[in-house]
């Protein structure tokens, strides 16, 4: 992030072609945010976005795609996906071993002309563990309405108009509506947010 320095300490890769990110504690023993993004190396205005991907287990955990822009002092925000496992159900849920498991997403639009500008959202509850396999996560961006679609069905739709140039995000943060990672939250790579790919399509 543009104002966020980074964590000298590893803990992303790309193996069997795919990105991974994983939970893992610092030399201070803090978990920590990273994010993979394409400030200033790309930007698109309408087309249709999409991640396949795996996302993590355990308290804390809160995994996101998102396009994004910082215009002055303007922040139009889409978040494609953004996920909860330490939320309340149907967020996520708690196995026998007490990890918490990533049930629910949401799409959220902000306008960003001005602080706290919400245009809309939607916790989508997709009654699976979302850390136990691959889902597609899109967004058909148009010039005045925008779809969201979980494994290609419809989950919000927004009639709203927002014309700036973004980038692509993805990234792994900790907090929010998860609450704050303890012992339980599983570290290393073997609880990787997994993405197969991200695609971006122009409009023809």
């Amino acid at each position: 992030m543009w104002y966020e320095s980074s964590n000298a300490t590893k803990n992303y890769t790309v193996e069997d072609g795919k990105l991974k990110i994983w939970p893992q504690r610092d030399g201070n023993g803090n978990f920590f945010n990273r994010t993979v993004d394409t400030d200033g190396k790309y930007y698109q205005t309408y087309g249709y976005f999409e991640i396949e991907a795996k996302l993590p287990k355990g308290k804390g955990t809160w995994p996101a795609f998102w396009l994004f822009n910082h215009i002055d002092s303007r922040r139009p925000e889409m978040d494609v996906m953004e996920a909860y496992a330490g939320g309340a159900a149907p967020w996520g849920f708690t196995d026998s071993s007490g990890v918490s498991h990533p049930q629910a997403y949401a799409p959220t639009v902000w306008k960003g002309d001005q602080e706290g500008q919400l245009v809309g959202s939607r916790q989508y509850d997709t009654g699976t563990d979302l850390s136990a396999g691959f889902h597609k996560y899109a967004v058909k961006w148009e010039p005045n309405k925008q779809t969201y679609y979980f494994d290609g069905k419809e989950v919000l739709t927004l009639n709203v108009t927002m014309g700036d140039p973004m980038y692509i995000m993805l990234d792994l943060w900790f907090g929010s509506a998860s609450g704050s990672p303890d012992n339980s939250t599983p570290q290393g790579k073997a609880n990787s947010y997994e993405v197969n790919y991200v695609r971006a399509w122009k409009f023809k």
